[in-house]
């Protein structure tokens, strides 16, 4: 199986104390993702405070007419500083999505790295070159733009 891994790093212009606030609340995240994907959360466990152990199941569109399920789990968290979103049921393979949070002058640097890997051997390769590493890197883009914009931030970007 194929690994792949995608890694973002932003820098806002606001508290650790107000970027744990929002970002782990699973609600939030609907705020974020591009509205053609038609994301929608039909299941939160335990409340909007995010915990190990927590299922969050979704509805998204993964190309126009094509709605799948997925579900994940928050294995770990370490408030203020991470937290870790796995797939357990979905589209991929393999989901594995990591959270960090540190002060830095001027804010907070959120980074956002996630392992994937798509089913289905060499096929899963290709639909990957193709589709979905075109994809996520626009869902992370478009994650970048809206995140600058709420919390009204200068574009900075590396990794």
């Amino acid at each position: 199986m194929k690994i792949y891994n995608l890694k973002r790093v932003q820098v806002l212009p606001i508290s650790l104390a107000e970027a744990w606030a929002f970002f782990s609340t699973p609600r939030n995240l609907s705020k974020i993702t591009p509205e053609h994907m038609g994301f929608k959360i039909v299941y939160i466990s335990g409340g909007d405070k995010t915990y190990p152990g927590q299922i969050i199941r979704y509805k998204v569109s993964i190309l126009p007419g094509i709605t799948v399920n997925w579900t994940t789990e928050i294995t770990h968290v370490q408030e203020p500083v991470y937290f870790v979103d796995e797939q357990r049921f979905g589209p991929y393979a393999l989901w594995h999505h990591q959270h960090h949070f540190r002060e830095v002058p001027g804010g907070v640097e959120m980074t956002d790295e996630v392992n994937y890997a798509v089913p289905l051997g060499l096929l899963g390769r290709l639909v990957n070159w193709l589709f979905v590493e075109r994809e996520a890197n626009r869902i992370f883009d478009h994650r970048f733009r809206v995140l600058a914009d709420y919390f009204q931030s200068p574009l900075k970007k590396s990794a």
